[in-house]
C-alpha cells in the first residue's frame, strides 16, 4: 500500500467519513501530495483541487461539517467550493458545488458524475 493511500485512510478514520472510490483513486494517483492540482472547468476557469495533506485543514477553515456534516470540501474556484458526499455507506462520487459564502443557505449544484468528468 502506498503512502498516499495510507494517509487517505487515516483521514477517513479520524473524520469518521468514507471517501468515494473514484475520488480516492484520483487523490492517490493524480493529486498525490502536490500543493494543489489544477483542472480547467467548463467556463475556462481553473478548479484547484486539494491534496490529502490540505483536505482536513480546508474543511476546518471553512467550518464545512458544522453546516453540512456529510459534505467534504475537495477544492475551489474562487468562492465556489467543490464537494463530495462522504457519509459512510452512502458515499458518492458525484461532485457538487456551492458558493462558500452561502453554504447552508443555498442548495448544492451537481457539477459532474465523478472527479474524472469534472474537467472541461
Amino acid at each position: 500500500m502506498n503512502k498516499h493511500i495510507e494517509s487517505i485512510k487515516k483521514i477517513e478514520v479520524q473524520r469518521n467519513i468514507k471517501l468515494p472510490p473514484l475520488y480516492k483513486k484520483f487523490l492517490a494517483n493524480e493529486v498525490k501530495d502536490n500543493d494543489t492540482y489544477e483542472i480547467a472547468n467548463k467556463d475556462n476557469g481553473t478548479i484547484y483541487l486539494y491534496s490529502y495533506i490540505d483536505l482536513v485543514e480546508r474543511n476546518e477553515t471553512y467550518d464545512i461539517q458544522s453546516v453540512d456534516p456529510y459534505y467534504f470540501l475537495i477544492g475551489q474556484d474562487g468562492d465556489l467550493g467543490y464537494f463530495i458526499y462522504v457519509e459512510s455507506g452512502k458515499e458518492s462520487d458525484v461532485i457538487f458545488s456551492v458558493d462558500l459564502g452561502a453554504l447552508g443557505s443555498l442548495e448544492m449544484t451537481e457539477e459532474a458524475k465523478d472527479i474524472y468528468s469534472l474537467s472541461a
